[in-house]
């Protein structure tokens, strides 16, 4: 028999908030008291699923048959699990000497909205919401599978983060969908709030500089990779899935390249790779030629070239770092302002230093041509993760150009080489730079 004594003290920590209530409903016959924070509970659910029914219920002990005909109400034997209950939106009902918990959570922000981040011209334009009761329907909704498998757990030792494990029981790789499992429950954070923090925490490599989980907005494209047998993960208040294992080709395919036709499709792949050629070697590629090896471009480059660098009063090297600065500086604040002010700020700031660097002679006329174009074929990559992992990938290139020329820049290149071939996504190779179909089998 629980007593009121043992729920006070059960509660006795919350009981200190302010939105923390504690109510007690007397119909004339019985009474029953109810325990909530207001800040989470819906009021209007509480009234009408626990006051509007104890007010009708006029013979001893018939409230009892309500609560245990409620969809989502739970007797608890333990007192001590009151507080989780508490704190993640169930009401907590005292009656007849016995506890029930009904849960009655004031969703904020359950319905999906536009894709922000893989927009696309082609396909579905709606994308996750931060609920994940809403985000599995999207997902079953295109994904209408009796195959399709929800796990739960919690991530965060203070924060009980709930996540959502969804795979393909029938196409899942099993070791890895245990290895991705035992990973998550490994982590001992005291707070988890993003599948970009769980990322960190689950990776064994604390150093990595290329995402080994992708990260995604899409329903679409979600369904696509459980038909792959990936596993996915959903995290309540994130509107966004991570996607594993991955292969390198992920992160360079649009959500939208199976909705193109075959040779459109194969085009933008193309254009894909040669501007992360083009973003990870042109700055590089400037300083071998202009301080090491001239002889590579024309007599009339060459000549244009050393005629626009007249005035530049230091190095190739110092130039690239000059404007590279500048460009970063000026992404990095297009992110961070607000939406109202950033595109104008950043491309009135880009075009007045560009034109004032040029005219003071600080820089020449080419190496502002090569860091717009370095700006712009970076954001080619469809993946922000790999876009911005690449924008760390050029420097190396350009210290090693700076000390031996091409032959740093192809040494360098070799060892990037080696450097994606050894990574591992959950156990499975990563440097796969093309996917022919949609298979089941490839992660087995």
């Amino acid at each position: 028999m629980i007593t009121i004594g043992e729920i006070t003290r059960s509660v006795k920590e919350i009981a200190l908030s302010k939105d923390f209530k504690v109510q007690r409903l007397d119909n004339g016959q019985q009474q029953v008291f109810i325990y909530y924070l207001e800040s989470l509970c819906d009021a209007a659910l509480i009234r009408e699923r626990i006051s509007e029914p104890f007010a009708q219920c006029t013979l001893r002990g018939a409230f009892t048959g309500v609560l245990q005909s409620e969809l989502l109400c739970e007797e608890i034997r333990e007192v001590s699990t009151m507080s989780g209950k508490l704190l993640t939106g169930y009401v907590i009902v005292f009656f007849n000497d016995r506890l029930w918990a009904l849960f009655a959570a004031n969703v904020m922000a359950n319905q999906p909205g536009e894709t922000t981040v893989e927009a696309t011209i082609q396909g579905p334009t709606y994308g996750l919401s931060e609920n994940n009761q809403t985000n599995i329907n999207l997902i079953r909704n295109r994904y209408p599978s009796s195959h399709l498998i929800v796990d739960e757990c919690c991530a965060g030792l203070i924060s009980q983060t709930k996540i959502a494990i969804l795979y393909d029981s029938t196409r899942v790789n099993t070791e890895i969908l245990r290895e991705i499992q035992k990973r998550i429950e490994a982590v001992e954070a005291e707070i988890v709030q993003d599948l970009g923090q769980l990322e960190a925490l689950i990776t064994p490599l604390k150093y990595r500089l290329f995402p080994v989980m992708l990260n995604t907005e899409r329903p679409d494209r979600i369904a696509m990779n459980l038909a792959q047998g990936k596993v996915i993960l959903l995290m309540q208040g994130t509107p966004s899935a991570l996607i594993a294992p991955v292969v390198f080709y992920d992160f360079m395919s649009a959500a939208d390249d199976v909705y193109q036709s075959f040779w459109i499709t194969r085009a933008l792949v193309i254009l894909r790779y040669m501007a992360l050629i083009i973003t990870i070697m042109l700055p590089a590629s400037y300083i071998a030629v202009v301080s090491y090896n001239p002889e590579i471009f024309r007599v009339q480059l060459a000549v244009s070239i050393a005629g626009s660098r007249a005035t530049v009063p230091y190095p190739s090297f110092i130039e690239v770092f000059i404007m590279l600065f500048i460009i970063e500086t000026l992404i990095e604040a297009s992110i961070r302002l607000p939406k109202n002010i950033g595109q104008t700020a950043t491309t009135v700031g880009g075009l007045i230093l560009g034109q004032a660097a040029h005219q003071a002679g600080l820089v020449s006329s080419i190496m502002i041509i090569i860091t717009s174009t370095v700006a712009i074929v970076n954001f080619v990559i469809p993946v922000n993760a790999m876009s911005f992992a690449m924008r760390i990938v050029k420097y190396p290139l350009i210290i090693l150009a700076m000390l031996s020329g091409i032959t740093g820049i192809l040494v360098g290149l070799f060892c990037f080489t080696l450097y994606l071939a050894s990574i591992r996504s959950f156990g499975q190779p990563y440097f796969r730079l093309y996917l022919n179909e949609y298979s089941p089998t490839k992660y087995k």
